[in-house]
């Protein structure tokens, strides 16, 4: 079997996200719009999304199942068809260890609980080598110290994972070699990545035209809101669409994006 790494397909996306909805609102717009332009995006959610509600007397075992319902039809409303969940990985009563074993303690990738480890790593490298995406959309790992809430621990583990399995574990034949031996698959690699809720963005993308598709999407979470106004997608944008020194009319989602190579000189 061949070791060679592959080169990427820049017409497959891969958007990794730590729970159901934070694609949807992060780049719901720039993902509508690689999707309506012919791109074949897969998305992979890592957490059960069990932590997260609107309604607090919600029973939270019930939370998991209803947010990963919503989450498809996010997707869906998007034109994503293909949704991954890494937990279906395993059964219910196994769980995958930083060592990459797994022991009996429920699903391993619980909403709040987060951690970067080998097992995330190796599960992320899995995806991305059956995908093999020419561009990966990932949280940053990276912390701002503007505001709190873009960086929820889970984000910040979700994006150090996620890098860490785009280089180098996915181009790797020695990381993780199980997944070659085993289950065939050869190293991957990635093009480049595009960092959401990154603290210095570089990267704007006009999503004018695809904000009414990143509002539905977003009003299929009706578990984390049900007041989620029009107004209030449309000035985070508009000012996004500032930053990045769009026009006043314009609407905008913004990156960080890093190429695998750096540019010849």
């Amino acid at each position: 079997m061949s070791h060679t790494v592959r080169h990427p397909t820049r017409d497959t996306v891969l958007a990794v996200a730590a729970h159901p909805d934070d694609v949807d609102f992060y780049a719901g717009g720039t993902i509508a719009k690689w999707a309506a332009g012919g791109s074949h995006v897969v998305l992979c959610v890592i957490t059960d999304g069990g932590a997260g509600s609107a309604a607090p007397g919600e029973p939270r075992h019930e939370l998991p199942a209803r947010r990963r319902s919503e989450q498809i039809a996010a997707a869906r409303t998007l034109g994503v068809r293909d949704v991954r969940f890494l937990n279906d990985l395993y059964p219910d009563d196994l769980a995958a260890t930083g060592d990459g074993t797994t022991s009996e303690a429920g699903r391993p990738y619980r909403d709040g609980r987060l951690t970067v480890s080998t097992a995330l790593r190796r599960d992320l490298t899995r995806v991305i080598r059956q995908v093999r995406p020419g561009r990966v959309v990932l949280h940053s790992p990276s912390r701002g110290w503007d505001a709190l809430a873009p960086y929820h621990p889970d984000h910040l583990a979700a994006g150090e994972a996620a890098l860490c399995a785009v280089y180098p574990d996915a181009e790797n034949p020695y990381e993780h070699p199980e997944l070659l031996v085993e289950e065939g698959l050869p190293p991957w690699q990635v093009d480049e990545v595009w960092l959401m809720g990154h603290p210095d963005p570089d990267r704007t993308v006009d999503v004018t035209e695809f904000t009414p598709v990143k509002i539905a999407a977003l009003r299929q979470h009706a578990s984390q809101s049900d007041s989620l106004g029009d107004e209030l997608v449309h000035a985070e944008l508009a000012a996004q669409a500032e930053a990045g020194g769009l026009a006043p009319t314009r609407l905008a989602e913004r990156f960080r994006v890093i190429r695998r190579r750096l540019p010849p000189i």
